[in-house]
């Protein structure tokens, strides 16, 4: 995907992989020090909720919802589907992901699961394909 989106100009790189349940609780409290715990919630997972944890997603460029109006952003909402990535929190999507817009965070799913939920520009979340929920059980 990196390679290709090269070809056409596009600068796309790996800002945030992998996080330690340490790193991610460190993160996590930041935020919730910063803007309290239900606004952290809206953006930010838990520690031992992150898909950062399992090492399957990973945020591009900028945590910034500028992305999503750069090249790059465009670009990778068209077509990440094709190498097997999904746009974990779609847009216009909050209420059933539990997340805010998150243009820059992608997971990895495989091709095929990719291709039915990027379901023609307009992405199917994980949580409606499965029947999901995503809240936190207090």
């Amino acid at each position: 995907m990196q390679a290709d989106a090269k070809s056409l100009g596009l600068n796309i790189k790996i800002t945030s992989g992998y996080r330690s349940y340490k790193t991610q609780e460190t993160i996590y409290n930041n935020y919730v020090y910063r803007d309290g715990k239900t606004n952290a919630d809206i953006y930010s997972a838990r520690p031992g909720y992150s898909e950062h944890q399992s090492g399957l997603s990973f945020d591009l460029n900028s945590i910034s919802d500028a992305f999503a109006k750069t090249n790059e952003g465009i670009w990778v909402n068209n077509n990440a589907y094709l190498y097997g990535f999904i746009i974990r929190y779609p847009k216009n999507k909050q209420n059933e992901t539990g997340y805010k817009y998150e243009s820059w965070h992608l997971r990895y799913v495989g091709e095929k699961l990719a291709r039915t939920l990027y379901n023609d520009g307009d992405w199917i979340t994980i949580e409606d394909y499965f029947g999901l929920d995503s809240f936190y059980i207090e």
